[in-house]
């Protein structure tokens, strides 16, 4: 969040919940309460945020986030809990309100939900949508949830639901306006929907270098400006793959095989070229899009990142069925009590000198 000229950066974990039943890995039930195991940690170690996104497949857990969710906030006391993301398109923006304002009642105000159009499409057939309604059925149903978050009683009506007339939404969330984050891969047009909305944005890099998203920033911003927002009071996330071990060495040798195998995976599905070493090390430089390494490095990296794009919220994802939930849990512990600090005390400096 910005106030002025001070800029602080929330720091956390997004998760698929990633399980591999079909051949012989993790159950969807154990993942499901790994998850809690997760969460439970982020929050004793001083995360800020862990966020859970909807997939339909049989290699995710995560088609439920506010079910999933809601155990947290039993389970937890300060974290937020978030989706990463709602795939609003394929949902009723009714229920998808209903259920967060729900987790936010039982969190004491720590929810939030993330929209986005998702990046796998099983859950428009999966709910009886037409594909060739992509781009009309989110921006349809976002104008329907953004008018439920503002008020109680609802009249409404479009083309892809039935219309509601001066109904009321029950429960209320606790917070005043349920946040409601837009998530994007790089979309020109989904950052200027979010700024023109005045709503905080989630971009998902995990390819390529960083800096190739300043100009989607701007476009944001420009947007957010030319709406009327105040660019102070903006909220910019990135959501991108990493692992954390206690020495350089250790993180990239030990994590490749992992990046690559889910690569290659989803990269059958989409014609992509086999991802190489290469790749990997060229990803995991000083620049890239993936956070391997010894803390201080990662540390290091975020810190970068903040200074080229301006955020105020990273989200590290960390979870493939082939990494040992052991090694999962040392990320998120080495995020929390090493990472973060360096992050928060060299922010805070820059600050401190930007005031004086």
């Amino acid at each position: 969040m910005m106030n002025g000229q001070t800029k602080t950066m929330e720091i956390g974990i997004s998760t698929f919940l990633h399980a591999n039943p079909a051949d012989g890995g993790v159950s969807h039930a154990e993942r499901l309460r790994q998850a809690i195991e997760e969460v439970q940690l982020a929050d004793q170690v001083g995360l800020d945020v862990y966020a859970i996104g909807e997939h339909h497949r049989i290699d995710y857990t995560s088609s439920s986030p506010a079910v999933i969710l809601a155990a947290a906030a039993a389970a937890t006391k300060r974290i937020r809990l978030s989706s990463a993301v709602t795939v609003l398109s394929s949902n009723d923006p009714v229920r998808v309100y209903q259920d967060f304002a729900t987790v936010d009642g039982l969190s004491n105000g720590r929810a939030e939900i993330m929209a986005g159009r998702g990046s796998f499409v099983e859950s428009f057939p999966l709910f009886g949508y037409d594909l060739e309604h992509y781009e009309e059925l989110f921006e349809e149903k976002l104008e329907l949830l953004l008018k439920i978050r503002a008020s109680e009683k609802v009249t409404w009506r479009g083309g892809h639901r039935p219309a509601i007339d001066n109904m009321g939404i029950y429960p209320r969330a606790q917070q005043e306006l349920l946040p409601v984050w837009i998530g994007s891969g790089g979309n020109p047009e989904s950052a200027i929907r979010a700024g023109l909305l005045g709503l905080p944005i989630v971009f998902s890099i995990l390819g390529g270098m960083e800096e190739r998203f300043a100009p989607l920033v701007e476009l944001y911003k420009e947007a957010a400006v030319r709406a009327g927002h105040d660019p102070n009071k903006l909220q910019i996330a990135t959501h991108s793959h990493g692992f954390i071990s206690d020495t350089a060495q250790d993180a990239a040798d030990r994590y490749f095989p992992v990046m690559a195998a889910q690569m290659n995976h989803i990269g059958r599905e989409r014609g992509w070229q086999p991802y190489t070493r290469d790749t990997y090390d060229a990803a995991s430089s000083l620049q890239g899009a993936l956070y391997v390494g010894d803390p201080e490095y990662v540390a290091e990296k975020i810190i970068l990142l903040n200074k080229n794009l301006g955020l105020t919220r990273f989200m590290m994802y960390v979870d493939f069925s082939s990494l040992p939930h052991r090694d999962l849990l040392r990320t998120i512990e080495l995020l929390g009590t090493k990472v973060a600090p360096i992050v928060r005390k060299e922010l805070a400096r820059q600050a401190s000198d930007r005031n004086v």
